[in-house]
């Protein structure tokens, strides 16, 4: 054990010694991979690009809610490596092409073989990761966007043993076929059909190794291959070598949804077996180019970390999903190629289109492009925009039609690639479906409770979606639609109850359900009237139309009293089926999940932004950390719980996500600096700044005076600077008068 503790020593001081060359801040040093792994954070650890079809990284072989990306770093067991790994989502899948180096072979007993570490043995950053195992092995990754690299280091006098478990899975997820065969001593393929939260999923692999094999075993549930190869339900293999005498043996792993001979063509994005270092530095130098679109100084490293750590985690998903050439089969087993660019899936909608989408249209540039035209190819593929969709299958998970909002947002920007006309069609599909409450929506102007539930959530949030369909309509000139989506867009009106101040459900014929409780959540549909959440967090989510909610509550008086109360009542969640998602909880604020994530820039809404700034800090204190265990309050969910950060530390967040504002809150760096592309960059300055310093004393825009509680997006693309001078005391006058307010469908 004590020479492979010394390679991975050696290893870890090689990747820090590169980050000191080069430049005077390698960003990349500020991320910690493990930060989210712990706890309900649902992030992996290993290697990947931004934004890549491969994320090979460990899997413990435990299954429940808190290993939805097949690793938490509460546990001490590897049951294998896996090529396609979730970041963050509430329910786990895909840990797809599962491998295990052991030196012997590996009895075939239970469900998982799995072999001890210690954290102590384990090492991640951007692009690599390493671990040696208390089997004595030391298996290392990196990866290109569709190939694995793998190197592992045996003890010497072992039987080096790679297992491939084709029929590995994790909760949803299960197997309907799976195909391994032996194309020569050193190469292989075969692929994996499963069936799980998506319902039809298809990988295809291919695998070269630097030496060549002493024996295959090949056997599905015990009957061993005919002639090498073998199709089953869990097919297996064990790829047996000879002894290495201390030499690395290493592999390439490569991905594709079309067929195994593009994966085969795909091993060639790894071009030597001596290239290890060189693909790893390449890994780590996409992920730079990517830190370094948003810089910022200071003194606090623990701040940087956890910044640097967040911009990290909002490049794990959407993923590729096409070989390089933009072929792709999507779940119904067509076949297409894309008109440029990419295909991308995994669209976490119900929590991305809040603060991640918005962030990639300062961020992406042509990769945003690709991913809003990769929801568009959805709809023409399966007849709807994407709600929930995974590898190419839309799960229907969670409630809204929240691609709405992303194009929306996207057509607004005048997003380049983008054909506003076709974007605006796919709206209409959505906003007219046959499915998921729409009808009964439309037909009483809410959805009722007894027609089904969830029925303030889906309420809101369809009036949310159809308030962005209208701004479309408007842009484009379509007035009759315009009008027609803005009074669909107010039906948080109608579910209002003046009596307990709070948006509740309704049944068909007009009156409140009954019994209420502002405190009671669950997970049961038939009972719950909001989704993954409660009265208190749902009664704000009306981000077009603050003021008209305010004016609702009795003014602005009475609608701050309420926002208070907010974050003093009990942190108590009611009900027998409480989700568990309802975490982080300041009060009732829940920043743990994704519904609370604007409400505390809600003041600024109604002239008291001193309340939004002051709040922001203790959130970004609290809720925010840079270790693994605590480093998020909830479910990271495919780069939101990260966004929010990033926003929010630059010291701005898009409350309503496509108003193209973005509202004040509190910078929590001295200068942060936006690489918007083509030379042209937007800083963000605070002087007077301090840890106890959180409120906005003035502002200034390009030298300018500036009043106005929020920035546009059309002011910030353009390149600028954005002038912050802090206090510790609050400036009640600055954001104060409701010229300087951020947009309201109403007034109040």
């Amino acid at each position: 054990m004590k020479p492979l503790k010394k390679l991975l020593y050696a290893a870890t001081f090689f990747i820090i010694c590169s980050f000191a060359v080069g430049k005077a801040e390698h960003l990349v040093r500020n991320v910690n991979p493990f930060i989210g792994t712990g706890g309900h954070g649902h992030c992996y650890p290993g290697a990947t690009v931004p934004f890549g079809m491969v994320q090979i990284s460990p899997d413990n072989g435990t299954e429940g809610w808190d290993w939805c990306s097949g690793y938490n770093y509460g546990d001490s067991m590897i049951a294998g490596f896996s090529h396609m790994h979730l970041s963050g989502t509430g329910v786990g899948e895909w840990c797809d092409i599962s491998v295990m180096p052991n030196p012997g072979l590996i009895p075939d007993t239970g469900k998982f073989f799995r072999v001890k570490f210690s954290h102590e043995n384990e090492v991640a950053f951007p692009g690599y990761y390493s671990v040696i195992m208390n089997n004595g092995v030391q298996a290392s990754f990196t990866a290109t966007e569709r190939c694995a690299f793998h190197k592992y280091f045996f003890p010497v006098a072992s039987t080096p043993v790679i297992k491939f478990n084709l029929g590995f899975s994790i909760n949803y997820d299960s197997t309907t076929e799976t195909y391994f065969t032996k194309v020569d001593d050193s190469t292989f393929m075969g692929y994996r059909y499963s069936t799980g939260w998506a319902k039809a999923q298809r990988v295809y692999f291919a695998v070269k190794t630097s030496e060549p094999i002493v024996k295959a075993f090949i056997y599905d549930e015990g009957t061993p291959a005919i002639n090498n190869s073998m199709r089953g339900h869990y097919v297996k293999s064990q790829l047996v070598f000879k002894d290495l005498q201390g030499k690395p043996l290493m592999m390439k792993v490569a991905l594709s949804t079309v067929s195994p001979q593009r994966a085969l063509v795909t091993l060639k994005e790894i071009s030597d077996w001596g290239s290890f270092d060189e693909v790893r530095k390449t890994a780590e130098n996409a992920w730079e180019k990517e830190m370094s679109k948003i810089t910022v100084k200071g003194s606090d490293d623990r701040l940087k970390r956890i910044f640097y750590t967040a911009l990290y985690h909002t490049c794990m998903a959407p993923v590729l999903y096409s070989d390089a050439d933009g072929v792709y089969k999507n779940a119904n087993d067509s076949t297409f190629k894309t008109a440029s660019g990419q295909r991308y899936t995994v669209f976490s909608l119900w929590d991305t289109f809040r603060g991640l989408n918005p962030l990639f249209t300062l961020t992406q540039g042509r990769r945003n492009t690709d991913i809003l035209n990769s929801m568009l190819a959805f709809c023409n593929e399966n007849g709807e925009l994407p709600v929930w969709d995974l590898s190419t299958w839309e799960t229907g998970c969670m409630s809204g039609y929240h691609a709405v909002p992303v194009l929306a947002d996207a057509v607004l920007k005048s997003t380049p690639g983008l054909d506003p006309e076709k974007a605006y069609a796919a709206m209409k599909i959505s906003a007219f479906q046959k499915i998921r409450g729409t009808q009964d929506y439309i037909k009483y102007g809410y959805l009722p409770q007894d027609k089904g539930g969830y029925s303030v959530t889906i309420t809101l949030e369809y009036a949310y979606d159809d308030w962005c369909i209208a701004q479309v309509a408007k842009k484009l000139g379509y007035r009759d639609d315009y009008e027609m989506f803005m009074k669909r867009s107010a039906a948080y009106r109608l579910l209002f109850d003046r009596k307990t101040g709070f948006i509740r459900a309704k049944n068909a014929d007009g009156k409140f359900t009954e019994p209420f409780n502002p405190y009671f959540s669950s997970v049961d549909e038939s009972k719950a009237m909001y989704e993954e959440g409660n009265a208190w967090q749902y009664t704000f989510f009306v981000p077009h139309d603050v003021q008209g909610l305010a004016r609702m509550m009795g003014g602005k008086d009475k609608f701050i009293e309420k926002l208070d109360s907010l974050f003093t009542v009990p942190s108590q969640a009611e009900g027998e089926q409480s989700p568990p998602d309802i975490s982080g909880l300041i009060g009732q604020y829940a920043h743990g999940n994704e519904p609370s994530h604007h409400i505390a820039y809600l003041y600024s809404f109604i002239g008291a932004p001193w309340k939004t700034q002051e709040k922001i800090r203790m959130i970004v204190d609290s809720m925010y950390h840079d270790n693994p265990q605590a480093g998020y309050a909830g479910n990271e969910d495919c780069g939101q719980m990260s966004a929010w950060a990033v926003w929010s530390m630059m010291g701005f967040y898009p409350a309503n996500p496509a108003s193209g504002e973005y509202v004040f809150g509190t910078p929590m760096f001295e200068e942060i600096s936006i690489n918007l592309g083509n030379g042209r960059t937007f800083k963000v300055t605070a002087t007077n700044f301090g840890k106890n310093k959180p409120y906005i004393k003035s502002v200034k825009l390009n030298g300018m005076p500036y009043t106005k509680s929020y920035i546009r997006h059309a002011d910030m693309v353009t390149g600028g600077k954005l002038e912050f001078e802090m206090s510790d005391k609050p400036n009640k006058a600055f954001g104060a008068k409701p010229e300087d307010w951020p947009y309201s469908a109403s007034a109040l």
